[in-house]
Parts: C-alpha cells; sequence; structure tokens
C-alpha cells in the first residue's frame, strides 16, 4: 500500500538560497532512490521559511529502507545548520475510500 511522508521544515531566513542548493541535493537523492514515486517541496505563503517536502513511496517498507539509509550510509550532514528548529516527520497510508 502506498504511504505519504511530510518532512516539515523550518529554515533560518538568512540561508535560503543554501538551503534550495542542499536540499536540491538531498532531494535528488530521494527521488532516484528505489520505491520513491515522487516528492514535491511545498512551500508556505505566509512563511517563506516554512518547508514540507511531500513524499510519495509505493509501500511503507521502501520508506522504512529509504529511512535506514538515510540513518547510514546516506546520513544527511549539512541540513541541520540551515534549521531554524527541529524537523517533524508524519506518515499517512493512502486509503482507497
Amino acid at each position: 500500500m502506498a504511504l505519504i511522508a511530510l518532512l516539515d521544515l523550518k529554515l533560518k531566513p538568512e540561508i535560503l538560497d543554501d538551503a534550495k542548493v542542499v536540499l536540491g541535493r538531498v532531494l535528488g537523492e530521494t527521488r532516484a532512490f528505489d520505491g520513491c514515486l515522487g516528492v514535491d517541496v511545498l512551500i508556505d505563503e505566509a512563511d517563506e521559511t516554512h518547508w514540507i517536502a511531500y513524499e510519495r513511496w509505493e509501500s511503507s517498507d521502501a520508506d522504512a529502507k529509504y529511512r535506514e539509509f538515510r540513518a547510514g550510509p546516506g546520513k544527511i550532514t549539512d541540513l541541520a545548520p540551515l534549521l531554524a528548529g527541529a524537523p517533524s516527520l508524519t506518515k499517512f497510508t493512502v486509503a482507497d475510500v
């Protein structure tokens, strides 16, 4: 069953250009990861430092393998200095309602 993951980020306003470069690279890797159906970035119209990565995965298993990759060899080390707060990740199962 498909899975949607929302990664909610609050960025430091003075580094938005740097964030675009880093996240562009990171999300390129994410989009190429096996089981990823796509990633869109949503930027809050009222707050340009509030971004959400809207990730679509083939399955919970594909998402779990990606999270394992990011916790290990694919760890992102240059994102933390760009953040104004801790990111949050929420996962949703796509329901056929």
